[in-house]
């Protein structure tokens, strides 16, 4: 059989179960394969805070104006190495759509990431957008406080609402393919079968040439 070799940028506001999507994906047969083991493969995100030394910090999000240069540099290195191991699965839980929502909210300032968009596409990215209801917040923010190292970072749920509304915006003007998935039910195995179907009837789980 072909070699599957999907490559999935997950996108959307907190309590949206992105990471939980993402682990659920890089670990189904549908998506990397039947494995006997289980092995590192890429999961990796933007949220990562690598640009201070203390937790919660910044990174490729939430980057101050002095940083902007090394966030660039780093969005160009991942594209780099991307297109260097382009026959491999990639799974990105959060990245710039992320970055461009967070910005332009925080700062006023609009990220043009067609450039990188541009380098995504031929490698057979896809952006996948987890939603859910305004009335469907409060009992995921409730199930999130069991577990959370910060919880008061979920005290204001209207500005996810907002981070939703924004981020809709800006992925509508993305020029890679993009499917949504309402999580409004917090059925995350639902959620991760409807994006392997839709892998599967569009071809996004081997990349030609």
């Amino acid at each position: 059989m072909p070699k599957l070799c999907p490559k999935l940028i997950l996108e959307g506001t907190r309590l949206t179960y992105k990471t939980e999507i993402a682990f659920m994906l890089n670990e189904h047969p549908r998506i990397v394969g039947p494995r006997k083991y289980r092995y590192h493969s890429p999961l990796i995100s933007a949220e990562w805070c690598a640009f201070t030394n203390f937790p919660w910090g910044r990174g490729l999000i939430n980057f101050e104006p002095q940083e902007e240069a090394m966030a660039i540099e780093t969005y160009q290195t991942w594209a780099r190495l991307f297109e260097l191991q382009r026959y491999y699965s990639w799974i990105i839980d959060r990245f710039h759509i992320s970055t461009q929502a967070y910005q332009l909210k925080n700062s006023g300032k609009r990220y043009d990431f067609r450039w990188l968009e541009d380098r995504l596409l031929p490698l057979g990215f896809r952006i996948i957008l987890c939603s859910r209801t305004a009335a469907s917040f409060e009992a995921a923010r409730a199930e999130r406080l069991k577990v959370s190292g910060k919880p008061s970072q979920y005290d204001d749920l209207q500005l996810f609402i907002e981070e939703q509304a924004l981020m809709i915006s800006l992925i509508e003007k993305s020029i890679l393919p993009i499917m949504t998935v309402d999580i409004s039910d917090n059925d995350v195995p639902r959620a991760v079968e409807k994006i392997a179907d839709w892998l599967e009837e569009t071809g996004g789980l081997y990349l030609d040439g």
